[in-house]
């Protein structure tokens, strides 16, 4: 993880700081407030902000009838009858921003959920720092040949040894020749005077997507369960997973209530189409189904299978 010198005493002045509040806070949450969880080789996320606890969205669900906060198990009754039933606006009281380091090709995966504040760091105003993603053995993983979008076998021997060296070589020629067009250094002082250099809007242009970027990306505590229900799922790409995973531990200790019935009913749970309940009823009455007769096709089937625990 690569937290600047400059960030690190941001961190640690901003930990240093206790500010008196009527607002709800919440102990677990504040324990790891401001401070970076490592993902990635040089990522992070960290909580920069929040408002708003499991209170909050038990209240904004009792307010059409003005009852006042009840017994713990019956909050929590509440929250698993709201997230069952799909009631999303009580989740929409609650805010978080976090702090995000990731690789280029991660936050455009990322923004594809439009449901946030983002504010990107700007190579156009800065100079990126020369730091780049590299997979770890375990992740350098072929085409899969079933999946357009996914993984097969891990690559290994000269194969795995090659790619690792373009990575690696692309990676660190890429910014030599950033920085030259730049003729600039990290300060942004001239290399050369007599060179005028490319202008940073356009010298970006020339690195590649594995190059890591940050952000400040603030949402609500329902279109961040919607994110994290996509991108926490076994079948995400890693890199975006691993951040999600990380959001996830900040989730529990913000909203614990909250994260109990997410990880009960989305998380844990399963979607299945009317059909595919036609199909549940036949077999609990003991019938015997198979997939030709089923109605759906083979992936629908599979899916299907594995959501129920049995062999396809």
């Amino acid at each position: 993880m690569a937290v600047t010198p400059d960030q690190q005493r941001e961190i640690e002045a901003l930990r240093a700081e206790s500010q008196p509040t009527r607002r709800a806070t919440v102990p677990a949450l504040e324990e790891i407030l401001y401070q970076p969880l490592a993902v990635l080789d040089h990522g992070f996320v960290r909580v920069v902000d929040y408002m708003g606890d499991d209170g909050a969205v038990v209240q904004a669900a009792r307010v059409s009838y003005g009852r006042g906060t009840k017994r713990v198990s019956e909050d929590q009754g509440l929250i698993n009858y709201l997230m069952r039933h799909r009631h999303t606006t009580p989740f929409e009281m609650c805010e978080i921003k976090y702090h995000v380091k990731l690789p280029i090709f991660v936050a455009r995966q990322w923004i594809r959920h439009r449901t946030a504040n983002v504010n990107e760091y700007s190579a156009r105003y800065s100079i990126l720092d020369n730091e780049f993603y590299i997979p770890a053995p375990e992740h350098l993983g072929a085409q899969a040949r079933g999946n357009r979008q996914g993984r097969g076998e891990v690559l290994a021997g000269a194969e795995a040894k090659r790619v690792f060296e373009l990575l690696k070589n692309d990676s660190e020629q890429l910014y030599a020749h950033y920085s030259e067009m730049l003729n600039e250094d990290e300060r942004g002082a001239a290399r050369d005077p007599a060179r005028q250099g490319l202008a940073r809007e356009l010298a970006r242009m020339n690195l590649s997507l594995n190059f890591y970027t940050q952000w400040y990306w603030k949402t609500d505590l329902h279109n961040l369960l919607g994110f994290l229900s996509l991108r926490a799922d076994p079948h995400a790409q890693y890199e975006i997973r691993v951040y999600a995973e990380a959001m996830l531990d900040t989730v529990r200790r913000w909203v614990p209530m909250t994260f109990a019935a997410f990880a009960e009913y989305r998380l844990g749970g399963a979607h299945i189409s009317a059909r595919g309940l036609a199909i549940v009823k036949r077999l609990l009455g003991g019938e015997t189904v198979t997939q030709e007769a089923s109605g759906l096709s083979k992936r629908e089937w599979r899916e299907l299978m594995e959501s129920l625990g049995r062999e396809g």
